[in-house]
């Protein structure tokens, strides 16, 4: 076992090297991972290919803002697999705020995560609308955001002016098909990421491939 400083872990199982991150909820599984017990520690693994966050990490990501303790807007939460890890690594300390708008998955969402995990609070509203939340308090240090709309980035800048703190995180999913079926995927994120730049230096961009197509990571620093 190989520690990333304590966020999430580097496990061995079944000869190779996996992403893992030490279970908030012991017994407990999100979307049927493997639950891995080392030195008396439960560990699930974290699979790269059903969230985006692991995707980055596998594909190089340098900047990892998510600690225990910290604060998260997540918009975006779908079923809950990703927004389950980072509670994991926040800890019992930390809070993540998680946006979801559609019914049937937030009914998942609820039903295998947020019920088992106290330190997520579900807000079941529209991430256009953010002024709607009325369960956030404070500034978050990071805000991650994986919706699949054509104005997504729009979306993402509104919610960080209200709730990210200066010098907070943003973790923006591009999902170029959700976009513009029409232009090339490169040219989609380039166009977005001019976007970000006007209340963000881009940290790092990170394709997605092979874990899933058409989608790249920017990760951006806000400085108001």
């Amino acid at each position: 076992m190989e520690e990333d400083n304590q966020e999430f872990f580097w496990i061995k199982s079944e000869g190779t090297k996996k992403l893992a991150t030490q279970n908030l909820v012991e017994g407990n599984q999100v979307y049927k991972e493997k639950l891995i017990t080392k030195k008396g520690i439960e560990f699930r693994l974290w699979e790269p290919f059903r969230s985006k966050l692991a995707a980055s990490i596998m594909n190089g990501l340098e900047v990892f803002p998510f600690q225990n303790k910290s604060k998260v807007l997540y918009l975006g939460v779908s079923t809950g697999t990703t927004i389950s890890h980072i509670s994991d690594i926040v800890g019992p300390s930390g809070i993540i705020f998680g946006v979801e708008h559609a019914s049937r998955v937030a009914r998942d969402f609820l039903d295998r995560v947020a019920t088992y995990r106290k330190n997520i609070i579900p807000i079941l509203q529209d991430a256009r609308k953010p002024k709607e939340y009325f369960s956030i308090f404070g500034k978050v240090d990071v805000v991650y955001v994986d919706i699949a709309q054509p104005d997504q980035t729009e979306i993402a800048m509104a919610n960080c002016k209200m709730f990210l703190k200066k010098n907070g995180y943003l973790f923006l999913v591009i999902k170029t098909r959700s976009i513009d079926v029409t232009k090339s995927p490169k040219r989609i994120i380039d166009e977005e990421i001019q976007k970000v730049k006007e209340s963000f230096d881009i940290l790092q961009t990170i394709d997605l491939h092979p874990y899933d197509k058409d989608h790249a990571m920017v990760i951006a620093k806000f400085h108001e």
